[in-house]
């Protein structure tokens, strides 16, 4: 059966199946919502864009007691994107369950109002990103002890991301006696791993049509370790990836690695755990809007990225354990893409090669080392250029007053301008590289909403 009549739901979520435009279940739904409905936990394959979200959220959304003021059902997603999205679409299921208070608790937002919101009342459904949701309920804001409905969306994105370990203790806060739903594009052995940590004798799902595993090209280099610098300025001289994220294993490296590779005359920007908050969220909003093409991190910093459309992956040391490096492998290759991951070895790694190589059962694919020796005449530009905009949020300033003034006084096509990033104070907005100079000169000289606004270039 494919009518969701044919399910033991609630009557109040008819209004949010008929507003999301569904008259029967998607495979996804058909196969996951009666394991869900009997109470069972269910680990489920299945693509972006195949209806998952309403087989979830028809489950936790049917499990809700109104009557009670705690938050019942938590939803983790691997973005801030991705969790709005979720939102959005359970506020639409939940449009005839009155009084519903669902929150959305990501990182990259100002921790103040979601203290206060959650000082205010408890929500009865959070959907919120592994590290905000885990740091809120450090604080004690946020109590997950009656979660009885656990979903972790797009789970195998998280672990790329490196969130396995925000999941577990989550995971721990929750009721003992809890459903959890666990949906994945893909089911490496991580998520199979996390399944039977997390997951009691799951029903399992999976749909026609599921996203295939992306094509990585894994390639590995000798090198010595005086030769480490000038070898990674040769491989991204010589593949010339659009974008890439260079992973060390320290942050002395993360530092080192950045200075050498601005030398040789990459744009390249450094990302670790001791820099500022503002900082980091300054470096990866550059890194994302195209201004810098490579970008040099941490694992810790990193954990946060997320660019869907990453070139390539190099890893200038290899990790001292196979997961990290399948997280950092597993960024490039998204959306269909086909990826390449770059790693640098040197002798006294060699151990951690062969236990990568065991682990994937055939040998890995050894290249001739290039080395760079000088600065060259030509290197592969970022595209982009950001503008930092002395105003944000509290000047009332929102995207199209600044798209306005770049395409209006300014005289830019909107094509020469790219993502526009809005916070309390600050604006960022990134320029084609060839405009830059006339786009910072009118917008100095001018006003965006009838004020004037210092204008810098980063």
């Amino acid at each position: 059966m494919t009518d969701f009549s044919s399910l033991p739901l609630s009557p109040a979520l008819a209004p949010g199946i008929d507003a999301l435009g569904y008259t029967s279940m998607t495979p996804v739904q058909a196969l996951a919502l009666p394991p869900i409905m009997e109470g069972r936990d269910v680990i489920a394959q299945a693509p972006t864009g195949s209806g998952k979200t309403a087989a979830f959220g028809l489950g936790l959304l049917n499990r809700l007691d109104l009557s009670v003021s705690r938050t019942q059902a938590l939803v983790l997603c691997p973005t801030r994107e991705l969790a709005d999205q979720v939102g959005k679409q359970l506020r639409k299921l939940a449009t005839g369950i009155p009084n519903l208070k669902l929150l959305i608790l990501t990182g990259g937002m100002p921790l103040g109002p979601q203290l206060a919101s959650l000082e205010a009342h408890d929500p009865q459904v959070v959907v919120g990103t592994p590290g905000r949701v885990q740091e809120l309920a450090r604080k004690r804001a946020l109590n997950l002890g009656q979660v009885r409905s656990f979903v972790l969306d797009e789970a195998d994105r998280m672990l790329d991301m490196g969130f396995e370990e925000p999941i577990r203790e989550i995971a721990g806060r929750t009721h003992k006696d809890r459903q959890s739903l666990l949906f994945s594009a893909t089911f490496p052995e991580a998520i199979r791993e996390l399944a039977r940590a997390l997951l009691n004798e799951p029903a399992e799902v999976t749909v026609d049509g599921q996203a295939e595993a992306p094509a990585i090209q894994q390639l590995f280099f000798e090198t010595e370790p005086a030769n480490r610098q000038k070898a990674l300025g040769g491989l991204l001289l010589r593949y010339t990836p659009e974008s890439a994220v260079v992973f060390c294993n320290t942050r002395k490296d993360v530092d080192e690695v950045a200075n050498s590779l601005r030398q040789f005359g990459f744009s390249a920007l450094a990302l670790h755990g001791d820099m500022e908050q503002r900082d980091r969220d300054e470096v990866l909003m550059q890194f994302s809007n195209r201004s810098c093409n490579v970008l040099v991190a941490s694992d810790v910093a990193a954990r946060g990225l997320d660019v869907e459309d990453l070139a390539a992956v190099v890893n200038y040391e290899l990790p001292t354990d196979i997961d990290t490096y399948q997280h950092r492998v597993g960024r490039t290759g998204r959306a269909g893409r086909n990826g390449l991951a770059l790693s640098l070895v040197a002798g006294r790694e060699r151990s951690r090669a062969d236990a990568l190589e065991a682990q994937q059962g055939k040998p890995l694919n050894w290249q001739k080392t290039p080395l760079a020796t000088a600065r060259p005449a030509e290197l592969p530009q970022a595209a982009m250029t950001t503008l930092r905009i002395d105003g944000g949020k509290t000047d009332k300033l929102r995207a199209g007053d600044i798209l306005g003034a770049l395409t209006g006084d300014a005289g830019l096509s909107a094509k020469a301008i790219g993502k526009i990033d809005i916070f309390p104070t600050r604006s960022y907005v990134a320029i084609a590289r060839e405009q830059v100079g006339k786009a910072l000169a009118r917008l100095e000289a001018g006003k965006i909403k009838g004020k004037r606004f210092r204008v810098r270039k980063m």
